[in-house]
């Protein structure tokens, strides 16, 4: 019995760190943002290919400063092309 309510509070633990973060699958990589409040909602986002237009468009996200993070990678891309 000790066991599983170790796993229990293990997992919750676990659940609750994850749902602090968003998780941003980018075309070359992955980034992560704090988010300002904890919510199911855009935790783990795919923003490949022309998805990434749709991540401004969406408050949460804006307000993590999602952003920078596209500024980041658009430099870095081309910085790459030169």
């Amino acid at each position: 019995m000790k066991k599983i309510i170790f796993m229990l509070i293990i997992a919750f633990v676990a659940g609750y760190g994850v749902l602090n973060y968003h998780y941003i699958l980018l075309d070359d990589s992955m980034k992560i943002i704090r988010k300002t409040g904890i919510r199911y909602e855009n935790t783990f986002i795919d923003a490949r290919g022309s998805k990434k237009l749709d991540l401004l468009l969406k408050p949460d996200l804006v307000e993590a400063g999602i952003q920078d993070v596209l500024n980041q990678v658009d430099a870095a891309i081309k910085e790459q092309n030169k």
